[in-house]
């Protein structure tokens, strides 16, 4: 008896009824090339859709002449409309088939994304703690180099944390093995870590959480990120605490009670509108595991205790949100200065800022890989301004960072600009210490991203 294979899934239909497909409008999306075999044997790239904003999965794969198609699709202009304007040989069939798929993928606004969206929040209000994401792939991973290929799930989730911690102490010793000071005299009162993948980043990260190994515990611990894909337009707060394959960072309730008075009910809520942006963001994420490392549990088994919040960027409408329905960055400092001075036992804000992000991946023609004088020269410019732009972080110039760049138009695609300002005016420091510049780069050179280390102290 031979097995049956499941039945194809038939294609999604078009709907001409349906007046988010017969007008449609794309939500935002990203392509990607994507790798396939043709009847002759050759490979060539199709165009990958997948959401830029991570709450639907699902990737439409189309033909790469689809690209000049996608911004006509912005809600003003109907089926016909669209075949019209695009020409070259686009038949109505054809686009219809196109936007049927995107919108069963939750591309499209309409009843399908919102379904999709209303299941993410549903399951998001469910829990008061974020699962691990990408730091649980990484533990099962080490667990898998650890005891083999058959490591079991039970396995990794036994023993997903102690070989997490282990690697972290790798990393450490790796970022410390030449620097003459291995631990900070004193607790900061911030600090500024990368929120890059580890294996690209490690170094920085062993700066500093290598050098808060022997300092004492804070009470608290604020994490300002960068909202990498969300939908929030100002500063995104959420009312959760953070889970990593080493344990559970609770939400800090003092710290969130007191922003929601110190703000108000109007921006509080503009706070917590889109904490669902939260569910798929790794730049928070990526510091618990580090954190509940070096800190450890107190007495009760508690590790410390965790505000989030993911700032926008300053450069952009002058500080205010996007489209000036957010909350803005001074509403949020101000409130979360008042938050930290009047709570009781210490407090360390973490900047989690990755800097400049360059080359052909984000959208610049040269490479900057190999050994030629364009690559070498396009590497030295932007390390350059990375240092003339962190010498404005050292000296405090925060006003004088965010007007240079929103002056050149972020050059370098500075993504952390926003987390970097609001931690720096909330600490009104009296000194900031740079700690290590690292970048790392692929081997062919095609996305250049860089992050620093930097100890900041009242």
């Amino acid at each position: 008896m031979t097995d049956t294979p499941p039945p194809a899934e038939k294609p999604p239909v078009f709907d001409a009824n349906a007046e988010h497909q017969n007008r449609p409008k794309l939500r935002k999306v990203r392509g990607v090339p994507v790798p396939v075999n043709t009847p002759d044997g050759k490979q060539t790239n199709m165009l990958g859709i997948a959401d830029a904003q991570q709450i639907s999965m699902k990737m439409v794969v189309t033909h790469p002449a689809f690209q000049m198609v996608l911004p006509l699709m912005d809600g003003t202009r109907d089926i016909d409309q669209i075949v019209s304007e695009a020409g070259k040989g686009l038949e109505r069939p054809m686009l219809e088939q196109l936007v049927a798929q995107l919108d069963e993928a939750g591309m499209l606004f309409g009843p399908t994304f919102d379904a999709i969206a209303q299941k993410m929040r549903d399951a998001f209000d469910e829990s008061d703690t974020l699962p691990p994401g990408s730091t649980a792939q990484l533990a099962d991973m080490l667990v898998v180099k650890a005891v083999g290929e058959d490591a079991t799930d039970e396995q990794k989730a036994e023993l997903g944390g102690q070989e997490l911690k282990k690697q972290l102490d790798v990393w450490i010793d790796g970022s410390l093995k030449d620097a003459e000071n291995t631990s900070f005299d004193q607790l900061p009162a911030a600090v500024i870590a990368p929120h890059i993948d580890y294996l690209r980043g490690w170094m920085n990260y062993g700066h500093i959480y290598g050098r808060l190994r022997v300092v004492d515990r804070p009470d608290r611990i604020i994490i300002l990120g960068t909202n990498h894909f969300g939908q929030s337009t100002g500063v995104c707060g959420c009312d959760k605490g953070y889970e990593s394959p080493i344990g559970t960072c609770v939400l800090d309730t003092e710290v969130l009670e007191g922003l929601k008075n110190a703000l108000g009910d109007e921006d509080a809520a503009k706070m917590l509108e889109n904490r669902f942006d939260h569910e798929n963001e790794h730049s928070i994420e990526l510091h618990i595991p580090w954190i509940q490392h070096v800190f450890g549990a107190d007495e009760s088994g508690a590790f410390p205790k965790v505000f989030g919040a993911l700032i926008h960027d300053p450069t952009v409408n002058n500080g205010e949100s996007y489209d000036d329905t957010g909350l803005s960055l001074d509403a949020f400092v101000e409130a979360l200065k008042k938050v930290v001075g009047e709570l009781d036992g210490t407090t360390l804000i973490v900047s989690s800022a990755d800097l400049s992000h360059v080359g052909p991946a984000f959208g610049d023609q040269q490479p900057l890989g190999g050994d030629s004088e364009e690559a070498a020269a396009m590497r030295t410019q932007v390390a350059t301004h990375d240092q003339e732009m962190l010498k404005m972080v050292v000296e405090n110039r925060i006003d004088d960072l965010i007007s240079s760049m929103a002056w050149q138009q972020n050059p370098t695609r500075w993504c952390s600009i926003g987390n970097i300002a609001a931690m720096l005016r909330v600490v009104e420091p009296s000194r900031v210490e740079l700690m290590n510049y690292a970048a790392a780069m692929d081997p062919q050179g095609t996305a250049f991203v860089s992050s620093a280390a930097l100890a900041v102290y009242r």
